[in-house]
């Protein structure tokens, strides 16, 4: 396909320089031809490949994504502006995104023989992973995630580029019509993908696992595959654990790493939420055999593996949106004093209810403590030891929940604003549900019901659960009645789903 010149008029764009020639399309810098109208943003315009020996899939690729950038919103897609006419010339004018791909980094410590260290690791990966949350939360997964669709921006948030092969929910799914083969890019592509599944949003979450191994080790887990075949052994074989590579890499980052590339999508983290989650606290992830293993996977468990896989056809996945709500963050706010141990037993109740109905659940149990408040006469003690002693608190707290199939990590925040403290908590990690005692953080129960409950609950990205005492502690073991987890209200919020007002 010829390129087009600069200073070409296009349906009132003027086309500038050509930005990236690639295999399915091109990409030029655009403004709009009458000077007088000013763009609110940068602009590119994608135009795709279409010479005759370009296969269907690019102008089908197309399609799917005219289709999805129409209906995709928020900070990690880029803002659709306009599409050209598919029988004259088809093309898409987008946001152009200010950063660096993703693959640039990778090459610049190829380059100088550096691997970047684990925390901006995380860093890189926890921004990818809250990107493909907000797809997955909109029902649609990308499906071709890979460094070169990774826009990392100078605020370290990430942007996904590219969605000619992505699937959503509420349309129709144009390529899996046209083809009858794996679709994806084979050293990303998911084990599900490679026998037909598209909707699975896991399989980002393993698109994301290969990105990580890539920037820990330089190598890709699966090499580059160009067979069928070669393929289909990732249905039942794990790479070579990161640290055989190199020893230093630390067994929490191995540990994640290795869970996003499980090859049963059941294995891996439920949702990318989770994942980001993890690599934001990566001193608090639970760190097991597949963490600190240097050898591969033995022959045994790839050959039960494989007469498993055999023959496998997954079965179609539901909504992402569906999906992820069965494995949400659940965050319990804690009374760091002033609390009597009726609310707390409350509190641990009702979050022992929200977990035992949501069986992937992961639970985060976060405290507020005031900025120099030591809660003690000795103004010695340092403010490392209150975070310490506060922290032994809330897992002598969680000691009563069962937890054994619930990630469970604890969290000490420092603010003299209760309420704004956990709001940006929550929305800094995808919060599902919110747990709040009704006598928390120190303050008189007049004061807190009509500030950081009400602010909390109307201001919360998530759902809102208030939970209070309603018997004296002291009549709990007698009998006479017992605690309970009673829905009462519903709050509104003009920002979110319904908040769910309960007491216990």
């Amino acid at each position: 396909m010829k390129l087009l010149e600069p200073s070409t008029r296009i349906d009132g764009f003027l086309v500038g320089d050509c930005l990236h020639a690639g295999g399915m399309a091109h990409i030029y810098a655009v403004t709009y031809a009458d000077p007088a109208r000013a763009a609110a943003f940068p602009m590119v315009m994608k135009v795709p490949r279409m010479t005759p020996g370009d296969g269907a899939e690019n102008i089908v690729s197309f399609e799917v994504e005219y289709q999805l950038l129409q209906v995709l919103a928020g900070p990690h897609v880029p803002r659709f502006v306009a599409a050209g006419d598919l029988a004259r010339l088809p093309y898409l004018v987008m946001e152009h995104i200010d950063g660096e791909p993703l693959q640039h980094r990778l090459d610049r410590a190829t380059l100088e023989r550096r691997r970047p260290d684990a925390r901006e690791i995380a860093r890189l990966g926890a921004a990818m992973a809250t990107a493909a949350h907000s797809l997955h939360e909109q029902d649609a997964v990308h499906l071709d995630l890979k460094p070169g669709n990774v826009m990392i921006r100078p605020d370290g948030s990430a942007v996904l580029l590219d969605f000619g092969l992505s699937w959503h929910a509420h349309y129709p799914d144009l390529l899996a019509e046209e083809m009858r083969v794996a679709i994806g890019s084979p050293p990303w592509i998911a084990p599900e993908q490679v026998v037909g599944v598209r909707g699975d949003p896991r399989s980002d979450v393993f698109a994301i696992g290969v990105m990580l191994y890539e920037l820990a080790t330089g190598e890709l887990p699966f090499g580059h595959p160009e067979t069928r075949g070669g393929l289909r052994q990732r249905l039942w074989m794990d790479p070579a654990p990161p640290r055989a590579h190199d020893p230093q890499i630390p067994a929490w980052l191995q540990e994640v790493i290795l869970r996003c590339l499980e090859p049963e999508a059941g294995r891996r983290y439920g949702s990318a939420a989770q994942l980001a989650f993890d690599l934001a606290y990566p001193d608090q992830v639970l760190v097991g055999a597949r963490g600190e293993r240097t050898t591969r996977t033995s022959w045994r468990v790839h050959l039960k593996r494989w007469f498993r896989a055999a023959g496998l056809h997954y079965q179609p996945s539901p909504l992402p949106s569906a999906q992820i709500e069965q494995a949400p963050i659940v965050m319990v706010a804690v009374p760091w004093r002033d609390a009597t141990d009726a609310t707390l037993f409350s509190l641990r109740s009702a979050t022992g209810r929200s977990l035992g109905l949501r069986p992937g659940a992961r639970l985060a149990c976060v405290t507020v403590i005031a900025p120099g408040d030591t809660d003690a006469t000795d103004s010695r003690i340092s403010e490392t030891e209150v975070h310490r002693s506060q922290l032994d608190r809330l897992r002598q707290w969680a000691q009563g929940l069962e937890l054994q199939t619930h990630p469970v990590s604890f969290h000490v925040l420092e603010s003299g604003d209760v309420a704004a403290a956990l709001l940006s908590y929550s929305r800094a990690n995808d919060v599902s549900l919110m747990i709040l005692g009704a006598a928390t953080h120190g303050l008189k129960l007049q004061r807190l019901i009509t500030t950081v409950p009400v602010r909390v609950a109307m201001d919360a990205p998530c759902s809102v659960m208030l939970v209070k005492q309603r018997l004296p502690f002291d009549r709990l073991g007698s009998g006479a009645a017992d605690v309970t987890v009673q829905p009462e209200a519903t709050m509104p919020n003009v920002d979110g789903p319904p908040l769910s007002n309960t007491h216990a």
